[in-house]
């Protein structure tokens, strides 16, 4: 096997405190291996013993969450919008664009989260402080029809090819073609990817560009796509470390590495919930992807909550990732990027 038993361990016992103290739902934690594609760990909540698991009648606990539980993933989408855009040399990080809260679309209102408005904004700025106008700007620059295909090659319509029994979704929805249907996809609302398809989209941001296929299995040689130029791989990482310098994401930081990372709070369905009907409730689903050392990655960590006792991921997801990501620099000794930290 792959799994590391020390980060695995770690990774179950952040989640068994997160039931405590953020009385989550449930949740999974992904950690892998940008660069040969091996899962570290893979931990879920709730969880069952294999010894009794004739005792239970809810066999939904024997659903592998990661690979076997679609969500929307909110803005930890923003990043993979902002990588296709860049990619095709529609925007830059320095590309400004005039957010005034709100956006029409063929009669529907897009606004940012608490209605702030932001005025003049830079694409880097869109990512550092989650503006979901900024994503569909860039969505727009991109064109729809680049957009969509950019998250196929990705892998967001098809298995991520894992050698673990897994579901994903085709977004139906998604691909009847509605302009709004776009511009909410531009910011993860309105599209739907399991947790596994998210940790290999991203392992081609922190693999210069190179999408690998997670494994769990131990094998020789490492099945990777390219998706992304290096250079279009170096901005984004940039972007993202600044999102944790100067964004909504400080408290993932590890003092003396540059962290790169995106957080995500998005609205849990209706239809998510089993219930018959349109829209969206008051639950959510708060998420942190990120990778560390940010500019020669050794991992890559999701932590995925559902409906955590807080306004956003920044207060639960984040947290989580810092300590797992802090645990496993100390348990590999990965020397320090850099020597001045503002988290000293």
């Amino acid at each position: 096997m792959t799994v590391d038993y020390s980060i695995q361990f770690k990774a179950e016992e952040l989640l068994k405190e997160a039931g405590k103290d953020l009385e989550i739902d449930g949740g999974e934690i992904i950690v892998l291996d940008p660069s040969s594609g091996e899962v570290l760990a893979l931990a879920n909540t709730p969880n069952f013993n294999p010894n009794n698991y004739s005792s239970f009648t809810d066999f939904s606990i024997f659903k592998n969450g990661a690979t076997q539980r679609i969500f929307e993933p909110g803005s930890i989408f923003k990043p993979i919008t902002m990588a296709s855009a860049l990619e095709e040399g529609k925007v830059t990080p320095q590309t400004t664009y005039l957010d005034e809260g709100k956006i029409a679309i063929g009669g529907w209102t897009v606004s940012n989260y608490d209605n702030r408005v932001y005025g003049e904004q830079t694409m880097t700025n869109v990512l550092e402080k989650s503006i979901n106008t900024g994503a569909v700007f860039a969505e727009q620059a991109l064109g729809h029809s680049a957009f969509e295909r950019y998250l196929n090659e990705f892998g967001f319509f098809s298995p991520s090819g894992i050698d673990l029994p897994e579901i994903y979704s085709q977004n139906q929805e998604f691909k009847k073609g509605y302009e709004i249907n776009y511009a909410t996809a531009s910011f993860g609302q309105g599209i739907e990817v399991t947790p596994v398809q998210l940790v290999k989209a991203f392992s081609a941001i922190a693999n210069n560009g190179q999408m690998v296929t997670p494994f769990i299995v131990k094998k020789e040689g490492v099945k990777e796509t390219e998706v992304l130029s290096s250079k279009t791989a170096a901005q984004l990482t940039a972007m993202l470390v600044s999102v944790t310098e100067n964004g909504f994401a400080k408290s993932a930081r590890v003092p003396g590495y540059y962290v790169a990372g995106k957080t995500g709070t998005s609205q849990v369905s209706f239809s998510a919930l089993g219930i018959d009907k349109r829209g969206y409730s008051d639950k959510t689903w708060q998420s942190f992807i990120g990778f560390a050392p940010a500019f020669a990655p050794k991992f890559v960590i999701l932590v995925k909550l559902n409906d955590p006792k807080t306004k956003t991921a920044e207060y639960s997801a984040v947290p989580i990732f810092q300590k797992l990501a802090k645990f496993i620099i100390d348990y590999y000794q990965i020397p320090p990027d850099h020597e001045n930290s503002n988290n000293n």
